[in-house]
């Protein structure tokens, strides 16, 4: 299936690496204008989003201060007259054992990755509303919506609480024809989990029914989907994104 996004202005954070910039890029080779929101400029990544004639510009912008993202999302509907797809992915994910986690680790954690969905999604409302097909597509993880994983305790609880936020939302945005959904995925080979090392990379890999770990291209197949107009009557949902990782009762299975 071919998605057509041409002259839709598409809004995400956390796109200068990893499984946003996997976004970002779909979006752009399928005629998006892409809106990046972040909180330090990359050149290289508005370079690669437009090379091959795509439409990509940076604005400043903290996802957890929400002073900082209603005015970052205010510049991105000036500059291009609208907004028609939000994506929130924006996140951090510090391994921490739960008796070592700091009230202000907890916190830096949920302002990323909850306070910053939902603010981001709050201000883009006046936008998505105008909007013929408004669209919001959420970046959430196996891990706390479906698994759990050791030093990840702060982690989980936030990316379940998303899917809590999304599932309220799509009954408050259904009247206005705006869809919100979630990917969910599963280890996917990015910058940071790179840092985790080639121990857990293995360990995960053998884990994973299709013995590899999944791409950024991946997820932004999955986000193209559910952003697209033939998802149109698909919302409140999660679209897991993991190779059959959470398949299996035990790895002898697998």
């Amino acid at each position: 299936m071919s998605y057509s996004f041409n002259k839709k202005t598409v809004l995400i954070t956390g796109a200068t690496k990893g499984i946003g910039l996997g976004i970002a890029e779909a979006f752009a080779a399928h005629g998006a204008n892409v809106a990046i929101i972040s909180r330090h400029s990359v050149p290289a990544t508005i370079d690669k989003l437009t090379k091959n004639g795509g439409s990509a510009k940076f604005f400043s912008g903290d996802v957890s201060d929400r002073y900082s993202i209603k005015k970052a999302v205010g510049a991105v509907a000036d500059y291009y007259g609208k907004i028609d797809i939000v994506c929130p992915n924006a996140g951090v994910f510090p391994t921490t054992l739960l008796e070592e986690i700091s009230d202000q680790e907890w916190s830096e954690v949920m302002d990323t990755n909850v306070r910053g969905t939902f603010s981001l999604v709050k201000y883009c409302l006046p936008y998505l509303r105008e909007s013929p097909h408004g669209r919001v597509v959420i970046t959430s993880s196996i891990t706390g919506a479906i698994t759990g994983y050791k030093g990840f305790s702060h982690y989980g609880a936030s990316k379940a609480a998303q899917l809590g936020f999304m599932r309220s939302a799509a009954l408050e945005l259904a009247s206005n024809n705006i869809t919100i959904n979630a990917v969910l995925p599963g280890n996917i080979m990015t910058e940071g989990l790179a840092e985790l090392g080639e121990a857990y990379l293995s360990q995960m890999a053998s884990s994973i029914p299709l013995k590899r770990l999944g791409t950024p291209a991946d997820i932004a197949h999955a986000v193209l989907f559910l952003a697209s107009e033939e998802a149109d009557y698909i919302t409140g949902q999660t679209l897991v994104v993991d190779g059959g990782q959470t398949i299996p009762e035990n790895l002898d299975n697998v």
